[in-house]
């Protein structure tokens, strides 16, 4: 859309959206503001009033929903639906993100090959080559009046830490910061854009507003210091944090749409002319559009996977077992304070499969329910909502000991209401309930009114205190097994044994097959202040 005097030009940007199609999740009945099909509405809207607009897709699209889940697994029939949601919404181009490698690279390689549009992915390399590995490391927009648009896509570089390394295999994943002021530089020099926008599949490492850190400076994020450092940029696309924000860093233009589809973000240039046919960015500002309750999904687009969406319904409603006594969690505080039967039963599943003698397991999320008298597959996946594979890695008793201390800090004490509360760094910039994990086949006591690093009171095995330099056997989630969630005492450690299957069908077939799950509690842990 045009004035007088300027051009404005609008870029629409999705991110985090986690298979979420349909505005449900997939937990219980009920229309739900979130999901893509209610994004679709923002985007209609919006293209009425710039037909010429730029639509990114800023990663982590296809896990995250039982029906991607269900298609990967069972299905698999006809183009991938988030290839049909990128064709049907007419998407200019996609960022991979991290957990776009969740499921290997056949699936990742078809659905960039169904897309429809080119995915931007600067500094995920081939190893042999050294090259993009994937499409394109961005994208040149040229509009009819001669405005040039350049988009560099970028992923958090940390994706080797959390992932499988065969649903990696052959790929370097390159400083996604030092890549980008790289290709910013070529692009600067080659393509002479009017905006450059860096797409990142990453977020802020530091508050925007005050600078101070949010996270341990890990290289997870990157997106303050990129703002600081990288010249040439004028816009930040970002995700990977699920957080809502729009504003200005540095002089850069930020935004992050939240996560499952709860937002998408606006970003309006404003372009002056200057003499011989040319142009000047003037200004820059960016916006949530959110889904609200007056926001209703777009039944056209819905259609496309109504067949898929049916098959993971039914699926979901298929009966898998019954429990005997209570492994349903009233609260999921409460049931990370001291052992819990569902918690027992998930490591004491992962004990089983692999034959370790210790486990450990998170409750992924503050939603997580357990089990109620009749076991579904639903209640699987709502409460499994990763797709992990299990490893067993070889630890030292100096080890457990370290991961126990930082699995103590999610916890600090409340000095307004007194007891205890989540830490703000597990709250903040995004709930990382995922990274608390309990404990089975040791004895532990931990002590949240000791200093952190000394909350480890109790540590044994058997009755006798674990000795530090002797080695154990653990199995945990492929996540935590790689240092995931700032573990850092777990990473390199010997593997001593590896489950390819996905955690959600082992747990299926474990029940399958027992028939009745027994709600079983030791006692084996506990919390104190």
């Amino acid at each position: 859309m045009t004035t007088s005097t300027s051009i404005f030009l609008t870029i629409l940007h999705t991110s985090d959206i986690h298979g979420h199609l349909y505005p449900t999740d997939y937990r219980e009945p009920g229309d739900k503001p979130l999901g893509l099909a209610k994004l679709s509405t923002l985007i209609t809207r919006e293209r009425i009033l710039d037909p010429s607009l730029i639509l990114l897709d800023n990663g982590d699209l296809l896990q995250g929903t039982p029906l991607m889940y269900h298609y990967t697994k069972f299905d698999h029939r006809g183009k991938h639906p988030a290839a049909r949601a990128l064709c049907a919404l007419r998407y200019d181009a996609a960022v991979p993100g991290n957990h776009e490698f969740n499921y290997g690279l056949e699936l990742l390689d078809q659905v960039m090959s169904e897309s429809g549009c080119p995915w931007l992915s600067a500094n995920i390399v081939s190893q042999n080559e050294g090259l993009p590995a994937y499409g394109l490391p961005y994208r040149l927009f040229e509009l009819p009046n001669g405005i040039r648009i350049a988009v560099l896509g970028v992923t958090t570089h940390y994706i080797p830490n959390w992932e499988n390394p065969a649903n990696i295999a052959g790929l370097e994943f390159k400083d996604a910061l030092e890549t980008a002021q790289s290709w910013i530089h070529h692009i600067r020099k080659n393509e002479h854009p009017d905006a450059l926008v860096v797409s990142y599949h990453g977020g802020f490492e530091r508050d925007p507003l005050t600078g101070d850190p949010t996270e341990p400076l890990t290289g997870e994020n990157q997106g303050y210091a990129m703002c600081e450092q990288l010249t040439g940029m004028d816009v930040l696309l970002t995700g990977h944090q699920h957080r809502l924000l729009a504003g200005v860093l540095n002089g850069v233009a930020i935004a992050q749409p939240g996560s499952a589809g709860q937002a998408i973000t606006k970003t309006l240039l404003e372009f002056a002319p200057l003499p011989g046919e040319c142009w000047t960015l003037q200004s820059k500002n960016t916006q949530l559009l959110m889904v609200d309750e007056t926001v209703n999904a777009d039944e056209e687009l819905l259609a496309l996977f109504s067949e898929d969406e049916a098959a993971t319904q039914k699926w979901l409603d298929q009966p898998i077992g019954k429990t005997e006594g209570d492994l349903s969690i009233s609260d999921p505080f409460t049931a990370r304070m001291a052992d819990h039967p569902f918690t027992e039963f998930i490591n004491r599943v992962q004990m089983a499969v692999t034959g370790a003698g210790i486990s450990c397991a998170a409750i992924f999320t503050n939603e997580a329910r357990g089990f109620s008298e009749n076991i579904t597959m639903r209640d699987i996946v709502s409460n499994y909502i990763y797709p992990n594979t299990l490893k067993v890695v070889r630890l030292s008793g100096r080890d457990i000991r370290e991961a126990l201390e930082q699995n103590a800090r999610y916890f600090e004490p409340d000095q307004t209401r007194g007891g205890l509360r989540v830490s703000r760094e597990y709250l903040e910039p995004k709930p990382q309930h995922f990274n608390y994990d309990m404990w089975e086949g040791i004895e532990y006591i931990l002590d949240v009114s000791k200093p952190a690093g000394q909350r480890v009171v109790k540590l044994e095995r058997d009755g006798v205190p674990l000795d530090p330099d002797n080695s154990f056997d653990v199995v945990m989630n492929s996540y935590r097994a790689g240092g995931g969630g700032n573990f850092d005492m777990l990473k390199g450690k010997p593997v001593v044994q590896e489950i390819p299957t996905d955690m959600t069908e082992i747990l299926a077939e474990y029940i399958l097959d027992q028939g009745i799950i027994s709600s079983i509690c030791d006692n084996n842990w506990k919390v104190i202040y």
